[in-house]
């Protein structure tokens, strides 16, 4: 990659061979020195992250862009904390405009389906952002990390489905296990996943969260990966609902969400059988190396530095 030091090196060398005849060796001196000095500020340039394919080896952005292209579902696995993930999001969201044009969709696990329908008032500019903002459930960290991803929507026509499931109705989940979802209305059912709901408890993502103790009031941890379960279903369900023929859905999540082709995957083999599926995940290491743990999680693995600072 040309780094801006290469460049400005290279634009004074090509100065100083064009006009040696007309630089005493005063103002050759000065602007070498201004070479050096500018040469040792970038020398120790960070990089923000590294990115890896699914079998550990180093590529480029581009690379992943071009892969992305062939895909019906893209999942973009975030750690909900890491600024480089975001980031990134938002460019995938950008490079993949470029290609497909209003055909993107994107969608996402921070916004509940019972919003759909506020969210839809947005994007068409019936409602002002401050009362989007006020009548949808919206995370801490909506205005530095999701905000620009709907704003982005908004500025280029494009969709953006709320996917998951209302956390009042996972909560039910967690406390009555899928059963307690039978006793909601037609109405509140709209915003699920068809029941009764599949269930794959000897899918690692749910078979690690059977140990969990110390759930709080009448939570059980049997019901803890249920839980995370019918959100799983429920954005597969949404994501599969919106995705016309030849369009492309990026949707954001949690990594866990997505990793190893396991929870919304697990659903989305149900719900879209026929669509090619790929997944981004997030992972930290302080020398930017991919831990060996990480290899073969996702299509692709961003790599950032434990020490980046998180957005909370």
């Amino acid at each position: 990659m040309l780094k801006f030091v290469d460049l400005l090196s290279g634009e004074i060398k090509l100065i100083l061979l064009r006009k040696s005849g007309e630089f005493e060796m005063k103002t050759v001196l000065i602007i070498l020195g201004l070479v050096i000095a500018v040469t040792s500020l970038f020398a120790g340039d960070l990089d923000a992250y590294m990115l890896y394919n699914t079998s550990g080896e180093e590529i480029d952005y581009n690379e992943m862009i071009s892969a992305l292209q062939d895909a019906d579902i893209v999942l973009f696995g975030e750690m909900h904390d890491n600024p480089i993930a975001h980031w990134l999001e938002l460019e995938v969201s950008k490079s993949l405009y470029e290609v497909v044009g209003e055909k993107l969709v994107l969608g996402a696990e921070m916004f509940e389906a019972d919003n759909q329908l506020i969210m839809d008032e947005y994007l068409q500019g019936f409602i002002k952002t401050n009362h989007f903002e006020e009548n949808v459930r919206l995370w801490n960290n909506y205005g530095t990390d999701y905000k620009p991803l709907v704003e982005f929507a908004v500025e280029n026509n494009l969709n953006f489905v709320a996917t998951n499931i209302p956390r009042r109705y996972a909560n039910m989940v967690a406390r009555g296990g899928f059963e307690s979802l039978e006793q909601l209305s037609d109405e509140a059912k709209m915003f699920i996943a068809p029941l009764p709901l599949s269930y794959f408890p000897e899918a690692d993502c749910y078979k690690q969260m059977m140990g969990m103790t110390g759930m709080p009031g009448k939570m059980h941890a049997g019901n803890l990966p249920k839980a995370q379960a019918s959100k799983d279903a429920t954005m597969a369900y949404f994501i599969s609902r919106n995705l016309k023929e030849d369009d492309l859905f990026l949707h954001f999540n949690g990594r866990y969400h997505s990793d190893n082709h396991e929870s919304i995957i697990l659903y989305l083999n149900e719900f879209a059988p026929q669509r090619k599926v790929m997944t981004i995940s997030t992972s930290l290491n302080e020398n930017m190396a991919i831990p060996e743990e990480d290899k073969g999680i996702a299509d692709f693995i961003i790599v950032v530095p434990e020490s980046m600072t998180r957005t909370y």
